[in-house]
């Protein structure tokens, strides 16, 4: 039992029961998008902040009732605490209040919410856990998905000793971290030759042909209730004040749509009353921002050429375009495009103030920020979350770059002295 009440479609917003489609709108095929509904009212009378207040999992499956998977799964597994259930650790990760940047930018609050900190060290945990969830309880025993690297490793490492086989295709310029993670935690890898935008199209026709569970963003409608999760964490690690904005970075736009949605739930339940500003940060080609600057419909939108150092937002072509031009819309935020260059200096900016270390595209929200605050575009009265999303030990190669190679010495005082300058 869950407590959905319909799927409905983001272009025609047609609504369907659960068991009329398991992915998208019938009508509008791979666009048709679709948005998973809730029973508020049945919702409320399992969960609110004075409920979460007295307790329960700090992970993501606290907020249970707002999930959509059967409630008794999920139950029973918490109770039992069964140390071969991995992603009941998601979640719940560090929000720091660095008061030198408060004062260094002289705003009411500044807060970073560190979602490297989770298993497999990325924000897409929150829905690779949901993705294993639904395909156990919906009788598969294969996965596929698509990704620059996150979205994969997060599925291979949840999914590890759960008896669900793993198939991910990647860009064959994934960094090798990541494709490392990926076949270490027992995956099947399939590197593809070319970009992200022809790894997931494969994908797509796979699970089709080979009938898998596909994983993927911007298809599989469960994957945005994932990744909401960590609204309801922000509100909650704030004691229920919501920021003024949001910074996070954007690729296929499913993680702002899952800030959105996250948003969305909590003032249909009357738990906060506003909205807060949510900024999207995009590298390369920066195809939602161009979307957004220039009034261009989301389902007008072409494939644009990408290149970036941050991979893990490297997306010509938007999947979850629709959602996530939504979610700043609707929210009166802002696309922010950055160049590799500010993502690279935002890097060390994070570990040497924070000691957040994180990866480009968790970086890029941070670059977005400091490109905001420098336009003067925020005043000193608001309150700010800057959302990393996945650690710097995805990156390596780039978080060397960011900061350049070590002194190198020979094992004498003398060294040390011209090294240090003494």
């Amino acid at each position: 039992m869950n407590y959905v009440s319909s799927l409905k479609c983001v272009i025609c917003e047609k609504e369907y029961g659960v068991d009329e489609t398991l992915y998208v709108c019938p009508h509008h095929g791979d666009s048709g998008i679709l948005d998973v509904r809730y029973n508020y009212e049945k919702v409320s009378e399992q969960i609110s902040p004075q409920t979460l207040s007295q307790g329960g999992p700090h992970s993501m499956w606290r907020y249970i009732p707002l999930l959509p998977i059967d409630q008794s799964i999920a139950t029973e597994s918490q109770k039992d605490q069964q140390p071969n259930l991995p992603f009941f650790s998601v979640g719940w990760t560090p929000l720091y209040r660095p008061q030198t940047l408060e004062k260094q930018f002289g705003l009411a609050g500044v807060h970073v919410k560190d979602d490297g900190c989770n298993p497999s060290g990325s924000l897409k945990d929150r829905a690779s856990a949901l993705a294993i969830l639904k395909a156990k309880e919906l009788g598969f025993d294969v996965v596929g998905a698509a990704s620059t690297g996150n979205a994969a490793s997060s599925l291979a490492t949840l999914s590890a000793g759960l008896g669900v086989k793993t198939i991910v295709f990647v860009p064959a310029t994934a960094p090798q971290a990541k494709i490392a993670q990926l076949l270490v935690c027992g995956a099947t890898v399939l590197t593809v030759n070319g970009g992200y935008d022809e790894a997931c199209d494969l994908c797509l026709s796979a699970c089709t042909a080979y009938g898998w569970y596909n994983r993927n963003t911007a298809y599989n409608p469960y994957m945005t209730e994932g990744k909401k999760t960590v609204a309801y964490e922000i509100c909650e690690q704030l004691h229920w004040q919501v920021p003024e904005r949001i910074f996070v970075s954007v690729g296929n736009g499913c993680i702002i749509g899952g800030l959105h949605k996250g948003f969305r739930d909590m003032l249909a339940l009357g738990w906060i009353d506003r909205m807060p500003r949510l900024m999207g940060v995009q590298a390369g080609a920066a195809p939602l921002y161009h979307a957004w600057l220039h009034g261009i419909d989301p389902l007008d939108m072409t494939l644009m050429e990408t290149k970036t150092i941050a991979d893990s937002i490297s997306a010509g072509f938007p999947r979850d375009r629709v959602k996530a031009m939504r979610a700043v819309v609707e929210s009166s935020g802002a696309f922010i495009s950055v160049t590799d260059e500010e993502i690279l200096g935002a890097i060390p900016k994070l570990g040497s103030d924070l000691g957040v270390f994180a990866e480009p595209a968790g970086a890029a929200a941070y670059a977005g920020f400091a490109k905001v605050l420098s336009e003067r575009m925020i005043s000193s009265n608001e309150t700010v979350v800057v959302l990393v999303t996945g650690t710097g030990l995805k990156d390596v190669a780039s978080a060397i770059k960011s900061v350049g190679e070590p002194i190198p010495i020979e094992p004498t005082l003398d060294d040390v002295e011209k090294a240090l300058r003494l």
